[in-house]
């Protein structure tokens, strides 16, 4: 079975293939964009759970949650294009560090 973060592996390969065009620092930004674009559908859809658009649409939590992935698979893509060899070792490092308190707090 594959992992995560063998899926963004094949998944960046995907991206990167059609973005061959384009210069590696190019492909890079334009990867971090994305999840801000995705994060900006998120925000979107729950405005629109909270009935706070102005177009009429109407939104429910699963949509938010499909686009929180979007950005999760965009922000993953995005470490992969700036650090194929260590983006795994480089997340495991943050999500430890920045996951700190909330395991000292569940230990107590």
């Amino acid at each position: 079975m594959d992992t995560l973060w063998d899926d963004i592996e094949k998944l960046s390969a995907v991206c990167r293939a059609a973005g061959a065009h384009l210069p590696d620092e190019e492909l890079k930004s334009l990867q971090v964009g994305k999840v801000a674009e995705e994060a900006g559908e998120a925000m979107h859809a729950l405005h629109g759970l909270k009935g706070l658009t102005t177009c009429g649409d109407d939104h429910a939590w699963p949509e938010v949650q499909n686009d929180l992935v979007g950005a999760v698979i965009a922000a993953l893509l995005a470490m992969h294009y700036i650090d194929p060899a260590g983006a795994r070792a480089t997340f495991d490092e943050i999500f430890h560090r920045r996951t700190r308190r909330g395991r000292e707090a569940a230990a107590a």
